[in-house]
Formats: structure tokens, sequence, C-alpha cells
């Protein structure tokens, strides 16, 4: 069993094998190909479609037999002479083959070659002589003329001629590609068959161009006969033409005449009419232009004279306002500086009497309490900024709303009036329509009974009176709307400027209460940090009065502009109504108080400004005990000024209080020493001490003290009484 599979596949594997090997030795034609294939026979093999082929024993030729183009192409001396010896131009194209037959294959390929059978110059070159030859025989047997028009006896005596067997190849067609007679310029005059040709196209093309110029000439001489015959016809019915148009003419003006002078009548007449009705008009519009002038001017001389009394009224109460503003600035001057002066002799001797004991504890205590009152101040100063620009953007706000809501109250008003005049302005326009309508009508039957041409000639001047009229009414009525558009015009002017200068006003105002809460903040700022850094307070100082010059300088021109806005105010203010004008001047006297109220308090932060300016000049050298936080130090050490100078003022004045405390004084005895021996010997407690009044005390020690202590409070009383009595 082993021995017959081991064959089978060694059977199977040769018939693969074979199979493989006969397919690659194989090999097939393209169409229009021959394959030559030399065996080891004498005679190739050829075939068109395929064969095994193999190596070393065979060699394979390919062979194109597919058509062929051979082209001839004749042209100028070297042209083809036909019978009549004119020579032509021509080209003709032939197309040979390879006859699909082994043997014309097999003669083919031994006589020229494979390779060289399909070449395209090996075919010119074999068969060019032959194909010309041919084209020269048959074209010598033809005309020139027989040539062009019999083209196809002219191919088929060529294939005749050359045959269809061609050493193996074989004529398939010839084509006539371009044919056309020789430009005797390109013959040759010395060559007796050019010559002869020459003849024969002069003779021919001459008896042509004779036939041709003589069909020429009779065409011209029919066309102007039949040109001069449609003349005369044309100018015979011209000539009737003008005499039917010349009768026309004269009996058409007889008419128009007649009818131009009945026109004319009738124009003039309704002319008449026409200039008397425009008069009318003219009159009544000056009338009408002379009373709005008279109103016009009238209402200017009140609104003038009412400008002008408001005008004095603002300016007198802006000159009151300046000078009382400024008596109440020269007098807080004046008492400031008294102020001042006496600060300072208080403050020196305040400095004078503490300054050695405390000088080396203040040093200490306050470079701390400096950084933690710059700080605390700054906060402040930083939060009172914030508060003064919340509440200036708020008021803002609010006035710009109150102006916004003023504007739109009075725009209202405004179109409610501009309906009221419209509706008035139509009916007065539909009354005078009806009033036209109603004067046609009576026109148009009055008019009836004449002729056609009248009512047309009367339809125009009615129109043109209509005309006219319409003419002089728009033109009052665009008077009267320009009149009512200027004043309307002049009124939302004036609105706007009045708006302009309310909401100038109104940022002003903020801006004057920014400033001032800015101010007031600063100063409270100043008045702290000034008490530990003096220098800092200069600078704080100088800003301060530069910010005072530029807002002084910034109010001045609001107050100019607001002064122009209020003239132009009044002015607009005399269109309005009562309630209108009411609520405007109750609004304005609202925003002078407003405005007064800021400038008081601007004058109050100005002057507290400079007092801590003042305060801070003066302590800032000075070492001072600070006790107590936020606002206290203060007022604490103005109520420690006022005691000291109350306690020095009775010193010095008191004569009295003066011999009670001489020995003290001139150090023969000791104050401190005194008054602790007293309280020593007391009973009551620290509480008891406190709410002790001066004479309850010098009673107490009277009953409770030691013998010692009664003679001290005995010898004051004495010296006391001693006083008293002197």
């Amino acid at each position: 069993m082993e021995f017959i599979f081991l064959a089978v596949g060694v059977l199977a594997i040769f018939l693969i094998g074979g199979f493989f090997l006969y397919a690659s030795f194989y090999k097939k034609v393209n169409q229009g190909y021959a394959m030559i294939v030399s065996t080891t026979s004498e005679v190739p093999i050829v075939t068109f479609t395929g064969r095994l082929v193999i190596p070393v024993l065979h060699r394979m030729e390919i062979m194109n037999i597919s058509l062929k183009t051979i082209e001839i192409d004749r042209r100028g001396k070297d042209g083809l002479i036909c019978k009549d010896n004119i020579r032509a131009d021509i080209k003709v194209a032939f197309f040979v083959r390879i006859n699909n037959d082994a043997n014309d294959v097999r003669t083919v390929a031994q006589s020229i070659g494979c390779e060289r059978a399909s070449d395209q110059e090996t075919l010119e070159a074999l068969f060019s002589a032959k194909f010309s030859e041919a084209l020269k025989t048959v074209g010598k047997t033809l005309d020139f003329v027989e040539l062009y028009q019999e083209r196809d006896m002219f191919r088929d005596k060529i294939k005749a001629e050359i045959g269809t067997k061609l050493n193996g190849y074989s004529l398939e067609d010839a084509a006539i590609d371009y044919l056309e007679q020789t430009l005797v310029e390109s013959l040759d005059k010395d060559n007796i068959l050019d010559a002869q040709g020459i003849r024969k196209i002069t003779e021919l093309t001459s008896i042509e161009h004779i036939s041709t110029n003589n069909f020429m000439r009779e065409e011209q001489m029919k066309i102007k006969k039949k040109d001069v015959e449609t003349r005369e016809t044309i100018l015979e019915l011209e000539r009737q033409e003008k005499d039917a148009e010349a009768r026309q003419q004269r009996e058409v003006s007889s008419v128009i005449a007649r009818e131009e002078a009945e026109t004319k009548k009738i124009q003039e007449e309704e002319r008449l009419k026409f200039e008397q009705a425009r008069i009318n008009t003219e009159e009544k519009i000056e009338v009408a232009q002379e009373n709005k002038e008279r109103e016009v001017e009238v209402a200017n001389l009140n609104r003038q004279r009412v400008v002008v009394t408001e005008t004095e009224q603002v300016k007198r109460a802006q000159e009151l306002e300046v000078v009382e503003r400024e008596r109440a600035v020269e007098l807080e001057e004046i008492d400031k500086e008294k102020a001042l002066e006496v600060e300072r002799k208080n403050i020196a001797d305040v400095i004078r009497d503490r300054v050695v004991v405390e000088k080396s504890v203040a040093i200490e205590e306050e470079e701390t309490l400096r950084v933690r009152l710059v700080a605390d101040a700054q906060r402040e100063k930083e939060a009172a900024i914030v508060r003064a620009e919340g509440e200036a953007q708020e008021a803002l706000v609010k006035e710009i709303k109150a102006a916004e809501a003023d504007e739109k109250k009075a725009i209202h008003r405004a179109k409610e009036y501009e309906v009221l005049a419209g509706g008035r302005l139509k009916a007065s326009e539909l009354d005078s329509q009806a009033k036209i309508k109603e004067a046609e009508g009576i026109e148009a039957v009055q008019a009836a009974p004449g002729l056609a041409d009248v009512r047309v000639q009367e339809a125009r001047a009615d129109a043109d009176e209509k005309t006219g009229l319409a003419e002089a009414k728009v033109l009052e009525e665009r008077l009267a709307a320009q009149a009512v558009g200027d004043e309307r015009v002049g009124v939302a002017a004036a609105k706007v400027k009045e708006a302009d200068a309310a909401a100038t006003r109104v940022m002003g105002e903020a801006e004057a209460s920014k400033v001032a809460d800015l101010l007031l903040a600063q100063a409270t700022g100043d008045e702290k940090v000034g008490i530990a850094a003096a220098k800092i307070k200069e600078a704080d100082a100088a800003a301060t009065k530069i910010m005072g010059e530029a807002q002084a300088s910034k109010i001045a021109d609001r107050f100019a502009a607001e002064a122009q806005g209020l003239e132009k105010k009044f002015i607009a203010m005399q269109q309005m109504d009562d309630n209108t004008r009411s609520h405007e001047e109750f609004r304005m006297d609202l925003d002078l108080t407003h405005e007064q109220t800021m400038l008081r308090i601007k004058s109050n932060v100005d002057i507290a400004h400079d007092q801590a300016e003042v305060l801070s000049t003066a302590l800032g050298d000075a070492n001072i005990d600070i006790v107590g936080g936020n606002g206290e130090y203060f007022e604490k050490f103005v109520n420690a000024l006022a005691v000291g100078k109350s306690i020095d003022g009775v010193a010095d004045k008191s004569k009295i209080v003066t011999k009670a405390i001489e020995g003290h004084m001139q150090g023969d005895e000791s104050f401190i020493g005194d008054i602790k021996e007293i309280v020593s010997g007391l009973s009551a407690g620290s509480g008891n001490i406190q709410n002790l009044t001066v004479s309850a005390f010098l009673s107490q020690v009277m009953k409770s003290g030691n013998a010692e202590q009664q003679d001290l409070v005995k010898k004051l009383m004495g010296s006391i009484s001693k006083d008293s009595e002197a």
C-alpha cells in the first residue's frame, strides 16, 4: 500500500509539474500580430493564435501584421501632371498590410525581417516609388477637371495599377486626402509641360473672368434701371402727398385760428378769476404772517422780561450767598486763630512741665502706638472713603432718575400738544377741501351748456385755478406748520438743554458731596495720624489745599455753566403750564437749598481739617503718653488741657489759693507729702476717697485724723481765712 501511495504521489507531482511547465512554455499571440517559431525543421511555423515554445529548441519572433498607412504628397513643382498638362497638388494615403496568410507572413519575414516589416520608414522606402509611379501613370490619363470630378474612378485606377499583391503585402485601400490646382507662381515657365499648363489655365480663367464681368455689369444695369423707375414713382407719390398735406394744413390752420381765438378769450376770462383768487390768498397770507410776527415779538418781549427778572434774582441770590459764605469763613478763620494761639500756649506749658519726666517712657510707647494709630487711621480713612463714594453714587443715581422722569413728563406733554394741534390742522384742511369741492360743483353746473372744446378749456382753467388755490393753501399751511415746528424744535431744544443742565448739576452736586465726604474722612484720619507723624500731615495738608483749589475752580465753572443753563431754562419755562412751572420752581429751590447745605458741610470740613493740621503741627515733636484707643484719647487730652488751664488760672488769679500753696510753690513744703500724710491717716478705702468732695474730705480729716494731720488742716484753713479777711 505504501508503494502504491508513493507511486500515486510521484505521478501527481509529475503531472502537476508537467502542467505548470507546459503553461510556462505556451505563448499566445495578440490580435494584429503573427508569431513565427523556428524549430529544428527547415520551414518555420507561423501561427496567429499561439503554440508551445520550448527554450533552446525553439526561437520565437513576433510580426505586426496590422494595417499601415503610407502617404504620397506631391505639391508645387513636384505636383502631379494631368493629361492637359495642368499640374495638381495632391496627397494620397495608401493603406497596406501583411496578408493574414502563413506563406505571405513567412515570405515577408524571410525577405525583410520581422522587426523591419513593421517599421514605417521601411515601408515607405519599399513602396513610395511604386505608389508614386502608379500615381503619375493614372494622373496622365485624366484631365485636371476629370481628375477633380472623378475621384472614385481615379482611386480605382490607382489600385488597379498597383495591384493587390506586393511581396506578401496587400493594398487594402487608397484615399485622396487633398487635391487642388498648383498655383501658377509655382510652375516653371521654361518647362514645356508647365508652359502648356500655364497657357491652358490662362485661357480658361480669362474666359471665365470675361463671362463673370459680363454677368456683373448686366446685374448693375438692371439694378440701376430699377432704381430709376422706383425713384420716379416715389417722387410722384411724394408730390401727391405734399399736395394733400398742404390742403389739410390750410383747413387745419383755419380751424385752429378760430379755436385759438375762442380759447384765448376763455383763457383770459379764467386767468382773471385766477388772479383775483391769488391776490385774495396773498392778502390772507400776509395778514396771517403779520399776526404771527406780532405774536412772536410779544412772546419774545415777555420771555426776555421774565428772563431778565429771573436772572437778576439768581445773580442776587448768588452774590448774597457768596458774601455770607465769605463772612462765615472770615469769622471761622478769626476764631480758629484765637483758639490756635490759646492751644499753642497750653501745649507749650504742658510740654515744658512733662517733657523731662516722661521723655524716656514716651519714646518707647510712642513708637509702638504710632504704628497702631497709623494703621487704625488708615483703615478708618479707607472705610470712610468707601462709604462716601457709595453715598455719592446713590445720590447721583437718584438725581439722574428724577431728572429722567421730569424729562419724560415734559416730552409727554409736548406730544399731547402736538396731537391736539395736528387734529385742529386736519379739521381746517377738511373744511377747506369741502369748500373747494362745493365751488367746483357750482362751476361745473354753470359750464355744462358749453361746447366740448369750451368745456375742455374751462376744465383746464379750472384746474389752473385749483392749482393756484392749492399752492396758496399749501404755502399757508407750510408757513403755519413751519411756525409750529420751529416752536416745537425750540421747546425740545430747551428741554434737552434743561436736561443737560440738570444732569450736569446733579453730577456736580454728587462730586461735591463725594469730595466733602472724602475730605471729612481724610480730616478724621489725618487728625489721628498727625498726632504721631507731622510730616505726613503736612503733605496731606498740601494735597488737600491743591484739591480744594481745584474743586473751587471746578465749582466756579459749574456755577457759570449752571447760570447759562438756567437762562435757557427760563426761556423754556415760558412754554410750560402753571403746574409744570410750579414744580420746576420747587425743584430749583430744593436744589439751591441742597447746594447751600453741601457748601456749609464743606466749610465745616475745611475748618476741622485746619484744626487737625494745627494740632498735629503743635504735637508733632512732643513726647506724650497716649492712654485709650479710638476717639477717647483726643477727648481726654482736651479735657486734661482744660483742667490744667483751669488750675493755672485759679492759681494765678485767686489770692487765697496763691497764699495757701505759697510755701509749696517756693519749695519750703511738699504738697505731695502733705496730701499723702493726710490721706494715709484716713480709714476710708480707695472707693470712699473717690466719692469724697473737698469739703467732706477736710471734715473727715478733722474728725478721724491724728493731731499732726489736724494741725495741717487747721493751718491751711487759717491761711485761707486770713486771705479772705484781707
